[in-house]
This record gives C-alpha cells, structure tokens and sequence, in this order.
C-alpha cells in the first residue's frame, strides 16, 4: 500500500464512520503490532507508529542494551547496539526499524481482522456514549423492519428497537413511517448498545406537552402527574407557579391547539388537563371530573378514599370499562371506591342498625360511631378501646365495655347467619331445587358518554368536604 492510500484510508473512515482520527490511527498501530506478533512472536516488545508526515504506519522492536544476551527476543549487546547507535548505553533500551513487508500474508489477515473488530468496537461506542445521556428523552426514527413483534427504528446512526410490550395496541405501522417515542433505556448488555423505545411509558406524553407548551418548557407550568392507558385515554395533573397562569388553559391552547397536537401525535388517544391541588380531597374531585361528586370520605390508614356522587353521575365517575376511576386512582396515587347516593344511604342505614344492635350505646353514639367510619359490629369489636373512648367522649373503662359489647353482638350475628343457611337447606331439600326467587343488582353503565380535553373539573369543593 502506498503512503497516499493509506493517508485517504484514514481520511475516508474518519469521514464515513465518524469516528475521530487519532482513534482510527490507534486502531491501525494496534493492527499492525497484533499481526507483526502473530509472525514474530508474543514474546518480543514490538510498537506501531503512525508517521504523519510519510503517511504510513512505521513499526519498532525494541530492545535493552546489556554486556551479555539472556533473552535474544527482548536483548541486545552493547557492541551491537552501538553500531545502530553510538551514544547508546547498557540498561538503554533501543528502538529497531522493522519491515512491515516482511509479515506475509497470514499477517496481513491478522491485521484486517484486528481493523474491522476494533473499528465495530469503536463503532459502538460512540453509539453508546451518543445516546447514554438521552435517556427519558424523546427520539424520532424511521421504521425499518420488524422482529418477532419488535419494531427495529433507524436513528441515522444507530438503530433502536421498540418492544412488542412497548408498543401500542391501537397503533400500526409500515417500514419508512416515522416515529417518534420516548427513550427508555440504552444497554450494553448484547454487541451492539441497543436502544430501547416505548410508545407506551407516561414520560412520552409528558415531554409531548413539554414541546408543545413554552410554559412547561420554562417552568412556569409543572406536570405534577400523569396516567395513562396508552392508546384510548390519559389524564394529566399540571399546576402554575404564576398565579397569573391558568394551567389548563396554557396546556388546552388557543383553540385547544396545543392539547390536539399531543391527541395527533398519540394517534387520537384522549387527554382529560386536570389542575393538581394539594390537598388530596380537592386533587380527587377534580381527578374523577367530568363526574361531580358529593363527599369524599379518607381513610389515611389504608391510603383509600371513599367518593359519593349523585345516582345519575355514578356511570361518568365510573368510565367506561372502569377506565375513568383507574386513571383517577393512577393519578392521584389513592384507591378509591365509588359509591352512588343512595347506595351509600342504604350502606349507612344498615350500619346503623347493626351498630344499634348493641345494647349499651344510644342513637347518638350509633351516629357517632358510623360517621367515624364504623359499619359493622366487627369493625367496633376489632378496634381498641381508647379508640372507641375518644370517639364517644367517655372514658377508657366504659369504651371496653363497649367494645365486649359489639363482640357478643357479633356472635349472635354469627348464630343467627347459621340459622338461616340450615333454614334455606331445609328449603331446597323440601323442593327439590334452590331457588332465591329474586333478580339481581342491575349492572351499572360505566359507558362516560364521551372525554373531554379539560377534564370538566369543578374549581370548588361541594358544602359537605
């Protein structure tokens, strides 16, 4: 190979493969030095230098100066050496000008194969250290090929894989479409970095808002949640360090301009733009919205939250296949049970009467204990006293009593369950069949009648919180 050839060589991979020049000259030393080695031995002290000015890649041996050869490979004498250089001393080590010609062609192989496996090293890491710092960002790609449910994606420079489980379901795609999707990872763990897409993860929506609304870029307006089931609905909790922006509005856009963008981008899945509160009663009115509800009844223990609205929300609150209350729940972090107005009337009612049962307490109490989220017997015997006492204003000896109380009420509940299950198989071995005679509860129609991109939220609370 000429000095030319092998300076354009350097130039046109240096240009092509991106990759800088002096690690293309390392890669070229290290070749040379790995063939020259395969001819010569592992032995010897061999180094490779590009030569700048002559363009070609010159290779030494080097030796040290001694009175008497111990090691042929990695000694010289001092008589010798001193013929190659005459200020040479012993314990110096000497420098000798190989012949690159000399490998041969099993040598040449060598090297060739040293070059194309350090370049594809190489290669990977600048991919590596291109995308490592891009993780949580969005990436738009082209569609290439897919594998086993996987979508390969062309980065230019890399390709990434968008999973099966990361895609979603509603969507479909055909080589050359472009993508864009969030990036959720980027691991060295096969030959090549691979980096991971989803089109599924919450992080995807929100960087779409973040585009999309100067206000989020800058600040000013704070995603504080987001929920979604990719592909059909999506809720986002936003709020405003300036009181003079509304965040919703910043976030629907003139026009709902901006929310529509993001809704194109996901291929129609429905926004509901709710504001964050941070008070967990108020957060989850607005969470459930376009449903109103009543009251709202928190049990901090178990991290729940109870909501009562009106019969004919019941079915808004709920969504369609339960999707309205999952986000809300995945929103806000809460579980939440939903009951109607009457059927939490009818809930009351038949825990006052069970809680009447117990002797020793007035009406009074009863309504105390069920407003303090008593509802059966059990739940009265199982507590402690000091609980009981604090809650009925009496002291601790008497809120016992009342606790062994609710504990023999409870047995006669027992008994009496008992009673009437021989009672009804008496029944059916009397006629030969068990029939209850009565219909079921009606299903609730959780069908939303439709989403909204402001999520209809209410800005207040009603009377009752």
């Amino acid at each position: 190979m000429i000095t030319s050839d092998l300076e354009r060589l350097v130039d046109a991979i240096t240009r092509e493969k991106n990759i800088p020049r002096d690690v293309v000259i390392e890669i070229l030393e290290s070749a040379i030095v790995a063939a020259a080695r395969r001819k010569y031995g592992m032995t010897r002290d061999i180094e490779a230098m590009y030569n700048e000015e002559l363009g070609e890649v010159e290779l030494f041996e080097y030796h040290t100066v001694v009175e008497e050869i111990e090691d042929e490979d990695i000694e010289i004498e001092l008589e010798e050496a001193r013929e190659l250089d005459p200020d040479c001393e012993i314990g110096d080590s000497l420098g000798i000008l190989m012949e690159i010609d000399d490998l041969g062609r099993i040598a040449a192989q060598t090297a060739k194969q040293v070059i194309i496996q350090k370049m594809r090293d190489a290669e990977r890491e600048l991919v590596f250290n291109e995308f490592k710092d891009r993780k949580g960002e969005l990436i738009t790609g082209i569609v290439r090929r897919f594998e086993k449910g996987n979508i390969i994606v062309d980065l230019n420079r890399a390709e990434a894989i968008l999973p099966r489980r990361e895609q979603v379901p509603t969507e479909t795609y055909r080589p050359g479409d472009r993508v864009q999707a969030f990036v959720l990872d980027i691991t060295r763990a096969t030959r090549q970095p691979q980096v991971v897409l989803s089109r599924t993860h919450p992080g995807l929506l929100m960087k779409l808002f973040e585009m999309e609304v100067p206000e989020i870029y800058e600040g000013i307006v704070r995603i504080e949640a987001c929920a979604r089931e990719p592909g059909h609905r999506a809720k986002i909790a936003v709020s405003s360090i300036d009181p003079d922006v509304d965040p919703v509005g910043a976030c629907v856009g003139l026009k709902g301009s901006r929310v529509q963008a993001v809704v194109g981008e996901l291929r129609g899945e429905a926004i509901d733009i709710i504001p964050w509160h941070p008070d967990p009663a108020r957060f989850i009115v607005h969470a459930i919205a376009p449903a109103s509800v009543s009251r709202v009844y928190i049990d901090e223990s178990t991290h729940t939250m109870e909501l009562i609205v009106p019969d004919d929300q019941l079915a808004k609150a709920i969504g369609r296949r339960g999707q309205n209350v999952r986000l809300a729940a995945q929103l806000t972090g809460w579980r939440i049970d939903i009951f109607s107005d009457s059927k939490h009337a009818a809930m009351l009612d038949d825990a006052r009467d069970e809680i009447g049962r117990i002797a020793i307490i007035d009406d009074t109490q009863v309504e105390y204990l069920v407003g303090a989220g008593f509802q059966t017997a059990q739940e009265v015997a199982d507590s402690d006293a000091t609980e009981i006492a604090a809650i009925l204003g009496i002291d601790e000896e008497a809120g016992q009593q009342i606790v062994d109380a609710a504990d023999e009420v409870v047995g006669q509940l027992i008994m009496e369950e008992a009673a009437r299950r021989r009672g009804e198989d008496e029944g059916s071995d009397d006629d030969g069949h068990d029939d209850d005679g009565g219909d079921t509860e009606d299903d609730v129609d959780t069908d939303d009648g439709g989403d909204t991109d402001d999520g209809g939220a209410e800005d207040d609370l009603p009377e009752e919180l």
